[in-house]
């Protein structure tokens, strides 16, 4: 299989777009012979035309044409924003993906997809359209994607629309379905009482010092490099951090400072071949297709382990890092890509066989980003995978990609484990990726859900690069916004590392509900538990189980009864998850398009 499932798929965004109505704007086409200068919405026997110039008139004024003024409860401040955003890239490097995509299985079946919402499209207008927009433009957009169009005026089938909306990303979907009843459960019922003689959040009494090191593993041609934070007097467990997917080792520093000033040795690990640099390299040459190689689902738990072999070594040589390293009794850190290093380290096996089904069967619309990127460890030739390492003795998983690579094997690990969890991470949502395997945990286990935060909240993201940070392609809270988030992660992880400590007693009251709610604020709201209640995990049958039947039967083109246009719209209606997603906006749409017909 080719692999254009190992990135966050360019296509997919435009895909996304169309799926929810999110139309917006960009600049530097090409103009092209005969392009589209109208949009007809189509609902079984409803149809209207807009003009596409409106919509651009909107998006830069706020303005509505006299053709846009019966849709003024779609094309809302928030629409106009939304009209605005676009997506930079490297023509270069985005043709290659979009070729890369084309020529796999999952391109075939997202333009079949596509072409059902374009019903009066060939599949070669939709390639050639994408094909021209690549080649032409820095700036992914729907409008540009319409300009170009090789037609006069585009169809879109609203009922194939919604289909693809409400599986656009349904981890997601699902997930914010989840978040309401999830918060009140988790909400703590009782008063704990907290040790307030010190404040594990604040710096602690010991000077850090930091130093870099590459180890060089010759027997499989990887370089790591290491940065190292200690103190004069080291105690404790040995903490190692391993970072997601086209970040680096740098992303958790404000952690790593943290725990070193208190006098526990942190080793932060740069994985070669799935770091930023691996990314960067598409620039000059390599293929997109080879962005995340499956190899590096094997590769990282194995840097791991070869760092902590060469680190006991260091240990006992004469230097300024003798008897730095307790590589015996190792707590693992890793955020995102990093979460799946360390679980796997912590004994769940990868069970290969049951992730090639469930690539095979979720539709390319349907997967979250993280499901795109476990999705390329499908290509390994092994039916399943242990990297168990029993130097490592408990793990923090930050906003970690699970999903299907475990499938139910999270019961074989019997490590002290805490999970973070954020209810607004389009990246790893919620359900599949952090409350079902804390649901197949054993203990001791914990869980923080932070609601508010996205994917990047716990890591230093924007202060390390800022201009990187604002080119992600999703919404995140990252810098001021998400500085509770870090203020939590190092007061919790202190707490949960000292576990293994004679201070553990003295920690344990920073390891309950009262202590994780109090660092809220009015944007983001911490909740914690050692359980899921029975409700919540009835809750999340349902979700997983609707996940798998999310689906609208399109309307018959032709004259239809009202109430049974009626009850459609109704039914259609009810599917809609609300925020960010433009659900609300189809939602108006529908009831825009009965009232005109009504009226008519």
């Amino acid at each position: 299989m080719k692999s254009s499932r190992k990135f966050l798929p360019l296509v997919l965004k435009l895909v996304g777009g169309l799926s929810t109505l999110c139309l917006s704007l960009g600049s530097g086409l090409t103009s092209s012979v005969l392009a589209a200068e109208k949009l007809t919405f189509k609902l079984g026997p409803l149809q209207q035309t807009i003009k596409i110039d409106d919509l651009e008139a909107f998006a830069k004024t706020g303005k509505l044409s006299a053709e846009l003024q019966p849709y003024r409860l779609i094309f809302t401040p928030q629409a106009q924003q939304i009209l605005g955003q676009h997506i930079q890239v490297e023509p270069m490097i985005a043709e290659r993906f979009l070729e890369d995509l084309l020529d796999s299985g999952d391109g075939d079946k997202l333009l079949q997809q596509i072409k059902q919402a374009l019903p009066e499209s060939t599949l070669q207008q939709v390639k050639g359209a994408l094909r021209l927009l690549v080649q032409q433009t820095k700036t992914l957009s729907i409008i540009n994607f319409l300009r170009i169009y090789p037609e006069e005026t585009l169809t879109i089938d609203l009922s194939s629309v919604a289909s693809l909306a409400i599986q656009f990303n349904a981890p997601f979907l699902q997930s914010q379905l989840l978040n309401s009843p999830l918060e009140q459960s988790l909400k703590s019922t009782t008063q704990t009482t907290v040790n307030r003689t010190f404040d594990p959040t604040k710096t602690g009494e010991k000077s850090v010092y930091h130093n870099t090191l590459v180890l060089s593993d010759r027997s499989r041609n990887r370089n790591i490099p290491l940065d190292i934070y200690y103190s004069n007097q080291t105690q404790g467990s040995l903490v190692v951090m391993s970072h997601g997917f086209a970040a680096d080792r740098h992303f958790l520093r404000y952690l790593a400072r943290h725990l070193a000033s208190y006098g526990l040795t942190v080793v932060s690990i740069e994985h070669p071949g799935s770091d930023i640099n691996a990314l960067f390299q598409t620039s000059v040459g390599l293929k997109v297709s080879e962005m995340l190689p499956s190899a590096e689902f094997i590769d990282r738990p194995q840097d791991v382990s070869f760092v902590l072999t060469q680190l006991s070594l260091i240990n006992q040589q004469e230097s300024y890092l003798k008897g730095k390293f307790n590589t015996e009794e190792v707590t693992m850190i890793g955020h995102s890509f990093g979460g799946y290093t360390a679980l796997a380290l912590a004994g769940a096996t990868v069970n290969l066989k049951a992730l090639r089904q469930f690539c095979q069967e979720i539709s390319p619309v349907g997967r979250s980003p993280a499901d795109w990127l476990q999705c390329a460890a499908a290509e390994l030739p092994y039916s399943s995978r242990r990297f168990k390492d029993s130097r490592v003795k408990q793990v923090i998983a930050l906003n970690p990609i699970v999903g299907k690579l475990f499938d139910n094997n999270l019961s074989q690990i019997t490590i002290p484990t805490l999970i973070l969890s954020a209810s607004d991470d389009r990246i790893t949502p919620t359900i599949p990726h952090q409350l079902q395997p804390f649901k197949e945990l054993p203990d001791p286990k914990y869980l923080i859900v932070a609601f508010g935060a996205t994917h990047m909240s716990a890591t230093d993201f924007n202060n390390y690069t800022p201009d990187l940070s604002q080119s992600t392609l999703v919404r995140e809270v990252i810098g001021s916004q998400a500085e509770p988030v870090r203020q939590l992660v190092k007061g919790v992880s202190l707490a949960f590392i000292q576990q293994l400590t004679s201070q553990g007693y003295e920690y344990k009251s920073f390891l309950t509900s009262g202590y994780v709610e109090s660092l809220s604020n009015d944007q983001i709201r911490f909740r914690f538990t050692t359980q899921l209640s029975s409700n919540i995990e009835s809750l999340l049958k349902v979700l997983v189980l609707g996940q798998q039947t999310l689906a609208i039967h399109p309307l018959p083109a032709k004259d239809i009864p009202l109430n049974q246009l009626k009850d459609y719209l109704f039914y259609t209606r009810k599917i809609w998850v609300e925020p960010e997603y433009c659900t609300l906006t189809i939602n108006d749409l529908f009831t825009s398009l009965l009232t005109s017909y009504l009226h008519s």
